[in-house]
């Protein structure tokens, strides 16, 4: 017999296709999930999550819900969060009452029941910009932007005006925490590592990178860029890009995370570990609209390129995974064409509310779009 896991945040995307993984395998699966009205308009059961899975409707920063979460589990995986770069920068004391006080909640309550091992989900915005190269053949990752270049241009330049060349970041990159949301995830990460080792139980954090695939959250203008993009195409409006579209990004499908959690609380070298999880592909966030909106008939849809910076935002950032490839055992497995396909399938039989306008009024408002 297989284990009982608890995931918290597990009724969200990621969250579905991790419980969907453990059962398939065998083990129990319970869920802790407060369905916020942002990811869940309707703040009822997903469709899409499992009806094996134990649902327990509630808040993770609520201590008896979490002891009555806890009981009987021999594993957590950690998702619990709020989730958005933007919106974490006028969000404060939600995102880090959430994000940092849920996750001391949540170990407060484990010094008293310990768990095996627990995985939590960090994120790649805790590394700032990614690693560089400059022009003398030195790596740089100290790299901190001012927005847009004298010459109009938006990639970050050395002291003599030459630019950098992004390289891909490893996991011993130094954390550059540009945004409340990346704050709180590394504060998540360092919680579980430090307090696992300190108790008698094993821990492990996966940075992921733009994750996407069928049942992302198409009505929260926070969530990941695909999703966001797939709801402005499927209202027959073009994706919104901030800066010039040429930012070079990771995109991991959902699968390939879910499968990466289930190494995480397997593998025994995992233990005291970060790992980054990604496609080891990169692109153009404007190649990928154009991409997004062919899978979805709309061709016609091109970029709306707004030429504009937004608080807490990064140029470039790309993965090594040689640590995750090595350690874990962990490689891509879903193809990006037929992924989109796929997303773009499911798109066709929801109902998408686009509300990016609406998001990017916020910021403006703030002060956070320049």
């Amino acid at each position: 017999m297989g284990e009982t896991v608890l995931v918290t945040g597990g009724a969200g995307f990621i969250g579905r296709h991790v419980a969907k993984a453990l059962l398939a395998r065998g083990d129990r699966v319970r869920v802790l999930d407060s369905l916020i009205e942002q990811v869940h308009p309707t703040r009822r059961r997903p469709d899409e999550l499992d009806p094996d899975v134990e649902l327990l409707v509630g808040d993770v920063r609520d201590d008896a819900m979490v002891g009555r979460a806890l009981e009987g589990v021999d594993s957590v995986i950690h998702l619990a969060a709020e989730v958005g770069v933007g919106q974490s920068m006028y969000a404060v004391d939600r995102y880090t009452s959430v994000n940092d006080y849920g996750t001391a909640v949540l170990f407060q309550r484990l010094i008293d029941k310990p768990v095996r091992r627990v995985v939590v989900a960090s994120s790649m915005s805790i590394y700032g910009e990614g690693l560089y190269r400059g022009a003398d053949g030195a790596l740089r990752e100290d790299v901190v932007r001012g927005g847009r270049n004298p010459d109009g241009s938006w990639d970050p330049l050395d002291a003599d005006g030459r630019p950098l060349v992004p390289v891909r970041t490893p996991e011993s990159k130094q954390p550059a925490l540009k945004s409340v949301y990346a704050i709180g995830k590394y504060v998540q990460e360092r919680l579980t590592l430090t307090l696992t080792a300190q108790y008698g139980m094993e821990g492990a954090a996966l940075r992921l990178w733009n994750a996407y695939g069928p049942g992302q959250a198409l009505s929260n203008p926070y969530t990941g860029v695909l999703a966001i993009f797939a709801s402005r195409i499927a209202n027959g409006q073009r994706p919104m890009i901030f800066e010039d579209g040429q930012q070079r990004r990771d995109f991991v499908h959902v699968r390939d995370v879910a499968r990466a959690f289930l190494l995480a609380l397997d593998n025994p070298a995992a233990n005291g570990e970060v790992f980054n999880i990604g496609s080891g592909e990169e692109r153009t966030v404007e190649e990928v609209a154009l991409l997004q909106a062919a899978s979805m008939g709309r061709p016609d849809l091109t970029p709306e390129i707004t030429g504009k910076a937004r608080a807490g935002d990064i140029r470039h950032n790309i993965p090594d995974l040689t640590k995750a490839r090595t350690v874990l055992g962990y490689d891509r497995r879903e193809d990006f064409a037929e992924g989109l396909a796929e997303l773009a399938e499911w798109v066709a039989r929801q109902e998408a509310q686009d509300r990016v306008a609406e998001a990017r009024r916020e910021l403006e408002a703030r002060g956070l779009v320049a």
